[in-house]
């Protein structure tokens, strides 16, 4: 049974993620031994350690975690002209193209929820994101032509990609189909520094990149980390939610920020890949809890794409932590999975 909150009068919800110390003193947060910010992605990272052993030196781990980030940016950028990602986006080549391994295991998991979610989500949706002007192009608050849309379809569909497992290849049934990472790429790359992490045997920290999460052990006061799901408000910022989670990641989707209007007509920046037009359902937003941030990340988009109903049914289905956001009339309300519930201990 899904858990219903109404929310009357709130404000429009995209949920954004801030670290909160667990004490209201904000000098705190300059007490972690390690705290490394910075940009990373086309976004920006945040990465708190509690305790680190004496064996690890700050500039060292810095150094290491750079050097991941830097790594998985060369393979999965569509900004690089020279990534692994731009290599293939720009072939031609309708046979198989050897791939590196790691950029196989997010197009595996890419592949795994475009099945699961029944096409909803779809890493070659680019083309349709950069025409409705959600992509890198400056958006002119214009929308597409019927023609111009279906035009793009032509090159759109997950279907097109063929993974072969034995010998690590990646074929393109058309030759203009291209991939855009965006909806994996931050989540593998929180997961990798996490190892990086642990490498180090450091047990206790948290790593965010651009809003997407994995939490290990406990915070500086030795408590599990306090997660502050914000409520959306043009004027101030104020909090919704928070949550004390640990060794989980988290990742979050929605429809706040990012549209535009035209003629009166709201046009999200969520585009569902089987139409070629942006969702008309009222899901503001939706956040995942999962074991790895790389899956909470593109379940994020895929159930943000099916909408409240569809996208609440599979994520029963598929067992999923998921908080839904969805708008009313009266204002607002929460569905949560009983997964979602159970792990942030919130009453049924």
């Amino acid at each position: 049974m899904q858990k219903i909150i109404s929310k009357r009068g709130l404000s429009l919800t995209f949920i954004l993620v801030l670290v909160l110390s667990g004490c209201a003193n904000n000098n705190n947060v300059e007490k972690y031994p390690f705290n490394f910010t910075g940009p990373t992605m086309g976004t920006s990272f945040t990465i708190k350690a509690s305790q680190l052993p004496d064996s690890v030196k700050v500039n060292r781990l810095e150094k290491l975690i750079q050097k991941r980030l830097d790594e998985i940016n060369q393979r999965m950028s569509t900004y690089i002209s020279n990534s692994e990602v731009s290599f293939i986006n720009s072939s031609r080549n309708a046979g198989a193209t050897f791939i590196s391994p790691e950029l196989f295991k997010v197009l595996t998991q890419a592949e795994e929820i475009s099945s699961l979610s029944d096409g909803a989500f779809d890493i070659t949706v680019g083309p349709l994101v950069n025409l409705w002007g959600f992509g890198p192009d400056q958006m002119d608050n214009q929308a597409p032509t019927a023609e111009e849309i279906q035009q793009a379809l032509r090159n759109v569909g997950y279907k097109n990609l063929f993974l072969h497992p034995r010998i690590k290849t990646l074929s393109k049934t058309l030759p203009d189909v291209a991939i855009d990472l965006s909806a994996l790429a931050k989540g593998y790359a929180v997961d990798e520094v996490a190892k990086v992490l642990d490498g180090q045997g450091i047990t206790d920290y948290m790593v965010e990149i651009g809003g997407e999460l994995y939490l290990k052990g406990t915070n500086l006061q030795g408590e599990n980390w306090r997660i502050a799901i914000e409520k959306p408000n043009a004027e101030k910022r104020e909090l919704q939610m928070i949550l004390a989670i640990t060794d989980i990641a988290m990742a979050t989707s929605g429809d706040y920020r990012n549209y535009f209007e035209k003629d009166g007509k709201r046009f999200s920046h969520t585009i569902d890949p089987k139409t070629g037009y942006p969702v008309t359902h009222k899901l503001a937003s939706v956040t995942v809890l999962s074991d790895t941030s790389m899956k909470a990340d593109a379940w994020a988009t895929a159930l943000m794409v099916l909408g409240p109903d569809q996208g609440y049914i599979i994520a029963e289905q598929q067992n999923l932590a998921v908080l839904f956001i969805v708008k009313t009339e009266q204002g607002f309300e929460e569905r949560a999975t009983p997964l979602f519930s159970e792990q942030t201990k919130l009453e049924q």
